[in-house]
């Protein structure tokens, strides 16, 4: 009768649970950026020789 109690307390617990995971949860509202703005984490870093001289040019002659 114990086995029957503590598996029936179990298998309403992990119930419980997978039911409150399916709730809906409040997502954080989006912001539109405004117009004529570099978007944030769009920064073109690393992409440009920076601090490196620029090729030799050679003439001949």
């Amino acid at each position: 009768m114990l086995k029957f109690l503590v598996a029936g307390v179990a298998t309403f617990g992990f119930v419980a649970a997978a039911s409150a995971a399916d709730l809906p949860h409040p997502q954080p509202v989006t912001a539109t950026a405004p117009v004529g703005k570099m978007p944030i984490g769009k920064y073109p870093v690393g992409k440009y020789p920076v601090g490196k001289a620029p090729a030799p040019i050679v003439t001949k002659g």
